[in-house]
């Protein structure tokens, strides 16, 4: 069902790629500083991180499942969904925010971990990849029970991830070149909308828990002429989550979440001008001027190959 699968999909494949270029920047790191022998360490943290996502997810679905009361699980999905939307759109403003350092900053830690010992390597590894795997499996939970299945969502997140992993090294590699700046900035936008979806998912599930009202005060009701189940209906509701029947509480948060969060999402950031050599200005010197990015913030968190270093004669 392309519906359900196509969000989940974008969900694993950003996801996936942003922990694909930490994992990227943590070996190119040990390869140019010539600790090969740290990299089964930095492996094994990663691998940690993977098995801990999955098992999250996991224990999410098991404890969900066996919940007997209505009102209680309705009360867990409801919180779990606002927690995802919480999550994925922190992580959306992080990365827009930080690209730029992220090399900078993982190469530091690891550095510092690379001295103290391999049980510090894993760590670090496992904490760069963790958030961003833990994330996931929130989002993807939330996401299947938004679409009330969990056979195509989960296909469509798993597909996404080895989407992911194929970019991730193929952009490693230096085989294809990849504007990581638009790239985040559309699967972004996509997210906001999906992540407005659950958001709205999330209050239907606790008014029906009774922990907030408006359950019976509806904002519109198209049942008339708006059937779920026909291939638009599907479509729609599988990647924006409209329904027929929408509480004005649901309204509420589907369009006051995406008016707030694109609005700061695609306001224009300020760039800074480096400072030509040979000039200077109050409070700041050469160095710091040099060491700023002219290019995209996301773009410059990349790896990239070492240059072959001229032979000394």
């Amino acid at each position: 069902m392309p519906s359900v699968f196509f969000p989940n999909f974008l969900i694993g494949l950003r996801e996936g790629l942003e922990a694909g270029l930490v994992v990227s920047i943590l070996v190119a790191f040990l390869m140019k500083t010539r600790h090969t022998e740290q990299l089964r360490w930095a492996w094994s943290g990663v691998a940690a991180a993977l098995a801990f996502s999955v098992l999250s997810w996991a224990c999410i679905t098991y404890i969900f499942t066996n919940i007997d009361s209505f009102r209680q699980q309705e009360l867990t999905g409801g919180v779990l969904s606002l927690i995802a939307v919480a999550f994925v759109t922190g992580m959306i403003f992080w990365m827009r925010r930080t690209a730029r350092h992220l090399k900078r900053e993982l190469s530091s830690k690891l550095e510092k971990a690379v001295v103290m010992g391999p049980l510090a390597v894993v760590i670090v590894s496992f904490l760069a990849v963790a958030r961003e795997g833990l994330e996931t499996s929130i989002f993807i939970w939330s996401a299947s029970q938004a679409a009330a299945q969990q056979l195509y969502p989960l296909l469509g997140a798993l597909a996404g991830i080895v989407a992911s992993v194929a970019l991730a090294y193929l952009i490693y590699r230096s085989t294809i070149a990849l504007n990581l700046a638009k790239f985040f900035a559309v699967t972004g936008v996509g997210l906001i909308f999906v992540a407005a979806g659950i958001a709205a998912y999330g209050i239907h599930d606790l008014q029906e828990a009774q922990y907030l009202p408006g359950l019976d005060s509806l904002a519109w009701d198209i049942s008339s002429v708006y059937d779920e189940n026909t291939w638009y209906g599907t479509l729609l509701g599988g990647i924006f989550n409209i329904k027929a029947q929408t509480t004005l509480l649901q309204a509420a948060m589907y369009f006051g979440y995406l008016a707030v969060t694109l609005t700061f999402f695609l306001w224009p950031r300020a760039r800074r001008v480096p400072i030509p050599p040979g000039s200077s200005k109050p409070g700041s010197s050469h160095i710091d001027a040099a060491a700023e990015p002219t290019s995209d913030p996301e773009v410059s968190a990349l790896p990239h190959p070492e240059p072959a270093r001229a032979a000394s004669h």
